[in-house]
C-alpha cells in the first residue's frame, strides 16, 4: 500500500502539491496566544517531509504562482506605499527604509561571520526576517550566477533549510521583543501613551464612545413642545442648536402626514420630530427638553449601511472633524475606517485624517448615504467576480518589462520577472485608489493569490530540497537557530531607539511603526493587546507596505553582496 501510495506521488506530483497545502494550512492554523507556525512555515515542513520521496516537479508552476504572489501583495500595498513615499507618511516612509537597512545589514553581517553558502544566507534573511517572498527573488538572482548546475541546486536547496530553522524566533521573537522587551528597554507604558494619545486627539478611553468624530447612532421620536426653541427653525437650525453633537432630523409627523425630512424642513409646534444620534445625546439632551413617543411608523426610516472606496482627491488628507462640517456629511455616520493590505482597522478620532484606498463604512438614510458616497468615491460592493482580463495583462505587462536587461558596461541590471509583476502590482494599485473604475479584484481573490500562490511555490521548494533538507541541518545545527535570534533582534532594537530619538515618534504609535517596518503581524497583534488599544495600528500601514516591498527585494540584493 505504501509502495503504491509512494509511487502515486512521484507520477501525479501535483498530487504532492495539494496534499502540502492541505497539511500546511491545517496545522498551521494552531496557535498559542496569538503565534503559531503559519501557513507557510507548515507547509514548508509538510513538503520537505514529503519530498523524502523523491518526487520530481518540472515546468513553469513554482513561477506561475510566485508571479501572482508578487502582484497581489503589490496592488494590495500600492496606495499605501505611494503615500508613503510622496506625501505625509514621509516620516514613516524614511524609518521603514531605515529599519529595512537594519534588516538587509544583521543577515549580511551574520552569515558573513558564520560563513555561509549565499543560499544559507538567503534563507537567513528570509527565516528571520519572517519574509518568505524573498526567497523567490533570491532563487532568481542564484539561477542568474551562472554557475554549474550541482552548485546552483546545492544553493537552493540550502535556502529552505536556513529558512525553516531561522523563521519559528522571526516569528515568535519578533513578537515578544517588540510588545514586551520593548516597552521596558524604552521605559514605556503602552496603556498610559495609548490613553494620553487618545485624549490629545479628541477620544475617550473606548474607542468609538462618546467624544469621538462620528458614533453608531440611534434613532428616536420626540413630540416638540409649545414654546420650544426648535419651533419656526429649519431642521439644519434646529440641528445646530446642539452645536457640539451629530444630531439630525430625518422624518416628522404632522397630524397624520409623515414628511420625509431635509435640510429646509420647519418644525412646527406638536410635530413628532425623528431624530438620529448618539444614544446619551438623544436620551440626556434632548429626552430632558422633549417627550418622547413611540411612533413605529415615524421611525421606520429605510437606512443601509455601506462600505465607501475613498477615491477622492479634495477628500483626501481631510480630517473627519472638517468632513462633519461638509454638506455630504449631514445624516451620515462612521463606523469604521479600514486601511492598507492588512485591512487595519484605523480609529476615528476627530483629526484622524482620510486617505485614498482608505475603506469607510457608513450609515444612514439612503439618499443620505448617496449623497456622502457622491462626495467621497465609489460604493464597494460586495462581489465574488474578480477582473481576470486585467490580472492577467497587468502581470504579463510588468513580467515583460522586468525581463528586459540592461546593460551598464559589462554589468546586467534586470528587475526580473518577479521584480516587474511587483512593480506592476505597486502601480495598478495605487491607479485603482484614484479611477477605481477597472481592476476590481475581490479581497478573497488577492487573498488566494497572495497566500495560495506563496504557498504553492514554497510547497514546490520544499518539495524539491526535501532529500537535502536533513543533510543540511545536520551540516548547520543549533548554531543557525542562534544566528537568526541574531539577525531578528538587533535590527529591532536599533529601529526602536531610532524610532524614539531620531524620528521621535509618538510612543504610542512607536512600536506599531516598527511591526509594520519589519511587516510582522503577530507583534502587531500582541502590541496592540498589551496596549489594550488600536491606536499602534496607525503608525502600522505605511511602514508596512513600504517594508513588504524593500524587504522582499533584500532577497535578490543579499545575493548580489554575498557574491
Amino acid at each position: 500500500m505504501f509502495d503504491w501510495f509512494v509511487h502515486t506521488l512521484q507520477s501525479y506530483p501535483e498530487i504532492a502539491i495539494f496534499l502540502s497545502l492541505a497539511l500546511g494550512y491545517y496545522f498551521g492554523s494552531f496557535t498559542y496566544k496569538g503565534l503559531g507556525l503559519g501557513a507557510v512555515t507548515a507547509t514548508l515542513i509538510a513538503a520537505v517531509i514529503i519530498g523524502q520521496l523523491g518526487i520530481t516537479i518540472s515546468g513553469p508552476l513554482k513561477p506561475t504562482f510566485f508571479l501572482m504572489f508578487l502582484f497581489a501583495i503589490g496592488y494590495g500595498v500600492g496606495p499605501q506605499f505611494v503615500r508613503g513615499i510622496s506625501q505625509d507618511g514621509i516620516p514613516q516612509a524614511l524609518f521603514a527604509v531605515v529599519v529595512c537597512l537594519f534588516c538587509l545589514g544583521a543577515a549580511y553581517i551574520g552569515a558573513r561571520l558564520a560563513g555561509y553558502s549565499v543560499g544559507s544566507a538567503a534563507g537567513l534573511y528570509a527565516g528571520s526576517t519572517t519574509i518568505s517572498a524573498s526567497m523567490g527573488l533570491a532563487t532568481d538572482a542564484i539561477n542568474r550566477l551562472n554557475l554549474p548546475a550541482e552548485d546552483t541546486k546545492a544553493l537552493l536547496n540550502a535556502m529552505p533549510v536556513a529558512y525553516a530553522v531561522t523563521y519559528i524566533f522571526g516569528t515568535m521573537g519578533s513578537a515578544i521583543i517588540l510588545s514586551m522587551v520593548g516597552p521596558a528597554l524604552l521605559g514605556i507604558d503602552l496603556k498610559a501613551a495609548c490613553k494620553r494619545y487618545e485624549e490629545k486627539h479628541g477620544g475617550k478611553k473606548e474607542l468609538g464612545g462618546p467624544g469621538t468624530a462620528w458614533h453608531r447612532f440611534e434613532m428616536r421620536a420626540f413630540r416638540i413642545r409649545e414654546g420650544a426653541p426648535a419651533i419656526g427653525k429649519t431642521a439644519q437650525e434646529a440641528e445646530a442648536l446642539l452645536p457640539d453633537q451629530r444630531v439630525f432630523v430625518q422624518g416628522v409627523r404632522r397630524g397624520k402626514q409623515i414628511i420625509d425630512a431635509t435640510a429646509d424642513t420647519v418644525i412646527q409646534t406638536g410635530d413628532v420630530v425623528a431624530v438620529a444620534g448618539r444614544r446619551e445625546v438623544l436620551v440626556n439632551l434632548i429626552g430632558a427638553a422633549a417627550d418622547e413617543v413611540d411612533d413605529r411608523e415615524l421611525l421606520a426610516v429605510p437606512i443601509e449601511g455601506v462600505d465607501v472606496y475613498i477615491t477622492s482627491k479634495e477628500v483626501d488628507g481631510m480630517t473627519l472633524a472638517e468632513l462633519a462640517k461638509s454638506e455630504g456629511a449631514r445624516g451620515v455616520f462612521l463606523r469604521k475606517i479600514t486601511r492598507g493590505a492588512t485591512a487595519t482597522d484605523i480609529p476615528i478620532f476627530p483629526d484622524t485624517k482620510l486617505q485614498r484606498g482608505d475603506i469607510v463604512n457608513l450609515v444612514g438614510r439612503t439618499q443620505d448615504i448617496a449623497a456622502a458616497t457622491k462626495k467621497l468615491g465609489r460604493p464597494d460592493r460586495a462581489t465574488d467576480v474578480a477582473d481576470v482580463a486585467f490580472i492577467g495583462a497587468a502581470i504579463a505587462l510588468g513580467a515583460l518589462l522586468g525581463a528586459v536587461v540592461y546593460r551598464v558596461g559589462s554589468v546586467p541590471l534586470t528587475l526580473s520577472t518577479s521584480g516587474g509583476s511587483l512593480a506592476a502590482g505597486l502601480f495598478f494599485g495605487w491607479l485603482r485608489s484614484v479611477h477605481p473604475t477597472f481592476g476590481r479584484i475581490p479581497s478573497s481573490t488577492v487573498w488566494f493569490m497572495n497566500s495560495v500562490g506563496l504557498n504553492v511555490f514554497i510547497a514546490v521548494v520544499g518539495i524539491s530540497s526535501g532529500p537535502g533538507f536533513v543533510a543540511g541541518l545536520r551540516e548547520l545545527g543549533f548554531s543557525l537557530f542562534l544566528w537568526g535570534v541574531f539577525v531578528t533582534t538587533l535590527p529591532l532594537i536599533l529601529a526602536m531607539y531610532v524610532g524614539k530619538y531620531l524620528f521621535r515618534f509618538d510612543e504610542a504609535l512607536l512600536l506599531g511603526c516598527c511591526a509594520g517596518a519589519r511587516t510582522t503581524t503577530a507583534a502587531l497583534g500582541m502590541i496592540n493587546d498589551r496596549a489594550m488599544s488600536q491606536i499602534p495600528g496607525l503608525g502600522y500601514t505605511v511602514t508596512y507596505a513600504v517594508g513588504n516591498i524593500l524587504l522582499t527585494t533584500w532577497g535578490m540584493v543579499l545575493v548580489m553582496l554575498m557574491t
